[in-house]
């Protein structure tokens, strides 16, 4: 079976040109809320030398935060001002802590009790009921990238949270002639893909936080159906052989999770920022995912 990869790079990491250079290896992505030194221009020329295309990953609608707190005494402030009726669910660590938001006020967050400790810059959140609205979609930062990227004649973009075909317009507003990969990563993104299916641009089955949106976790198997269904040609993305980033040999479950999304019908694989971050654990990522689609066949 013939399968391709998309790498995160850390922008400093000293293995670039090794992980470019992997048969697997079709594509490098920047996740842009990795700090850099200076301009996105100056980071983005010297990332597209590696010789593969490099995909800039947009944060659009995604949740984040932007500044330290440790609540529940103090405030959590996110990217996006936004509304939703209170109280509500929200996820922080991929769905591993459960908090609930008692009052919004703008992109001020205030949570009833946990987590209890410090909430970093950076770190997503996950605020899951049908009423949330998110105000505006791409980030200033996003568009400091899109400028750059107009600048030196790149195209190819990833949008996260997609969730209306709006959401595209406005990135190919600002970037004519991108080629955007649609992160499918709530169930208002399912709904885009239903309706749109591959129309828009290539599809992506972000994991991440699919898998906390869709809140009972066997959900995600009907999640993963949908994408493909939508466009057979759908990216998957995340939580792909975390076990790595912890230990050089892999947990039995990691093989088996590559194995059935294979069986599914997916091809091409990007790997995530955990994995990535170390020579020796996105390399074995790499060659074992080589060897599971050997075995798969």
């Amino acid at each position: 079976m013939k399968v391709s990869a998309v790498v995160t790079v850390p922008p400093y990491a000293t293995f670039l040109e090794e992980v470019a250079r992997h048969p697997l290896v079709t594509g490098l992505r920047l996740n842009t809320v990795m700090p850099i030194k200076g301009s996105p221009h100056d980071t983005l020329r010297r990332l597209s030398g590696y010789g593969v295309p490099l995909w800039v990953d947009l944060k659009g609608r995604q949740l984040r935060v932007v500044g330290a707190a440790i609540p529940p005494f103090t405030e959590v402030r996110v990217s996006h001002p936004l509304s939703v009726e209170t109280p509500a669910d929200c996820f922080f660590d991929d769905g591993r802590e459960y908090a609930r938001v008692m009052e919004v006020d703008g992109d001020r967050l205030i949570l009833e009790d946990t987590p209890r400790r410090f909430v970093g810059p950076g770190e997503s959140i996950n605020i899951v009921h049908p009423s949330l609205k998110i105000d505006g979609t791409l980030t200033p930062t996003d568009k400091e990238y899109l400028t750059a990227m107009k600048e030196l004649g790149m195209t190819r973009v990833m949008l996260s949270y997609c969730e209306e075909a709006a959401d595209v317009e406005e990135v190919k507003s600002l970037l004519p002639g991108a080629e955007v990969v649609l992160k499918i990563e709530s169930l208002k993104g399912l709904d885009l893909a239903a309706r749109q299916g591959d129309r828009q641009g290539r599809l992506m089955a972000a994991r991440g936080d699919l898998y906390v949106e869709v809140l009972e976790p066997h959900r995600i198997v009907r999640a993963m159906r949908a994408v493909h269904a939508a466009d057979p040609q759908a990216w998957v993305a995340s939580r792909l052989f975390p076990s790595l980033a912890k230990r050089p040999v892999p947990e039995a479950q990691d093989i088996g999770d590559a194995a059935w999304l294979m069986s599914l019908g997916y091809r091409t694989f990007m790997l995530g920022d955990e994995v990535c971050l170390r020579r020796d654990s996105v390399m074995a990522a790499l060659n074992l995912l080589g060897h599971v689609a050997e075995a798969v066949g």
